[in-house]
């Protein structure tokens, strides 16, 4: 666990290793794509599709493996270059962009990670997988697969990050399961799955806060029509196919040793059961107050904080410690805000440029007389495989560009919530390998990235058969 807490506070969360051959190849393209953007200045008036080069640029850099701040970094100067923007006039779109929706998403994630430090030294995220482990029992396996998955589930939907949650809860989870005698890879598969479930239903998630936003519905829209489905289905179909991979693995000696659960176990605080129902508690509280007064994106600003602060009260840590680790827990994210804030800014460029203004002028008739879900599933896969970066931030780009559009092809706000759904976080269960996969891989101490791919595949398929049958209803 210490070593997963101290990958996550390196100075960059998106520090990504190139080896020498690719990064020459990245840095030359970047090079080359700024050279074009400084030449199509000269002749670019909006609206114009040399608008489309930064978001291009963009797309290549991060595939290619660059760091997504330089990445972002060496577009947003792309797109000032074709603008032909003054030192003036970038300053003053830098200033613009920090009151953007993308930066204040940019935010949110950062209050959520300090809640989460909050969280961890009081001992809230360790009580209340023990709560929800107690409650599924602990005697046969099917009741660990269950208990397991829906720890992470809550603790994942109340912290609103997979990672961290995992890190948090991995500790208490490999000995329950390896006691039932579940192997590496089940386990490994059984929290990916608990955790992509929460991942989707968490309230204060960033990319959840920009659907909600995006289009303009409340969090029980939200999970009516978008993340309840995905995340009941999830459960379902782990109950088949963990117990497959069990006995697949099984064959392969895939148990736990004793040097594989030698974990750091932290003791409890004193008053943990008193914070985390007190956390819980306002928790239910926020989202019903949001949900009912239909508070938009920046009510997590304040929810966030007062969740942290609460929850540390009742712990009863003085004012200085609660503020402390809410700014250790907030500081190791910085990076996220910077990413936020530069594709903000980015994003205002391209809109000053226009370019999808051609685009739709001359692709807008065809998309307009095709079908509600054709354009739906059209829109959905090109978030999917099309469109790199943070998950917020596609959210908002794609809402931007195809949005109107949406409306005038018959798209409901429901719909919509479905496309912006699958669009950001379908590439959590595939088809390719992730972060997060190998992230709740590594944690359960397996190395078997091929029953992971597996158990997202199976939960991907049924899925997007689920939503393309909601989206015919809908539209």
């Amino acid at each position: 666990m210490s070593e997963q807490i101290e990958r996550t506070e390196r100075a960059n969360a998106y520090e990504l290793e190139q080896g020498r051959g690719r990064r020459i190849v990245t840095n030359a393209i970047a090079v080359a794509g700024l050279v074009i953007c400084a030449i199509a200045g000269f002749g670019a008036e909006a609206p114009t599709l040399w608008g489309v080069v930064p978001i291009a640029m963009y797309a290549v850099l991060c595939l290619l493996g660059m760091d997504l701040v330089i990445a972002t970094v060496v577009s947003l100067v792309g797109g000032v270059l074709i603008a032909q923007q003054t030192p003036a006039e970038f300053g003053k779109l830098l200033g613009e962009s920090m009151g953007d929706l993308v930066t204040t998403i940019g935010v949110i994630i950062m209050l959520g990670a300090g809640v989460g430090e909050v969280l961890r030294v009081t001992g809230v995220a360790h009580t209340i997988v023990h709560w929800v482990l107690r409650v599924a029992g602990q005697r046969s396996q099917r009741a660990v697969l269950l208990g397991v998955m829906l720890s992470c589930l809550v603790l994942v939907t109340s912290l609103g990050t997979l990672a961290g949650a995992l890190a948090i809860s991995a500790p208490i989870l490999l000995p329950v399961a390896a006691r039932v005698g579940f192997t590496r890879s089940a386990t490994a598969a059984m929290m990916f799955v608990g955790g992509c479930a929460g991942l989707a239903l968490a309230p204060f998630a960033g990319s959840n806060v920009a659907i909600m936003e995006a289009a303009g519905v409340g969090y029980l829209t939200y999970l009516q029509y978008g993340a309840a489905p995905i995340a009941v289905l999830s459960l379902v179909v782990a109950m088949v196919v963990v117990p497959w991979i069990q006995r697949r693995s099984a064959r392969t000696d895939d148990f736990y040793t004793d040097a594989d659960l030698e974990t750091e176990q932290e003791g409890v605080p004193a008053g943990a059961g008193r914070a985390t129902a007190v956390f819980l508690l306002l928790l239910v509280a926020t989202v019903v107050y949001a949900t009912v007064t239909a508070a938009g994106t920046s009510f997590p600003l304040l929810a966030l904080p007062l969740l942290g602060i609460a929850t540390g009260v009742a712990a009863r840590l003085p004012a200085t410690e609660i503020a402390r680790h809410l700014y250790r827990g907030a500081a190791r994210l910085v990076s996220i805000f910077l990413l936020f804030w530069l594709l903000a800014a980015l994003f205002l460029v391209i809109d000053a440029l226009k370019p999808y203004d051609v685009v739709l002028e001359v692709f807008g008739p065809q998309l307009q007389s095709a079908s509600g879900v054709g354009f739906a599933v059209a829109i959905a896969l090109l978030g999917w495989v099309g469109v790199p970066g943070a998950t917020a931030a596609q959210v908002v780009l794609l809402d931007q560009v195809f949005g109107d559009l949406a409306t005038t092809v018959g798209l409901g706000s429901g719909a919509w919530v479905i496309v912006l759904l699958w669009a950001s976080k379908a590439d959590t269960y595939g088809p390719f390998p992730n972060a997060n996969m190998v992230g709740a891989m590594g944690l359960a101490r397996s190395t078997n990235l091929r029953s992971l791919l597996l158990t997202g595949w199976m939960v991907l398929i049924p899925a997007s058969l689920m939503y393309v049958a909601i989206l015919a209803v809908l539209a």
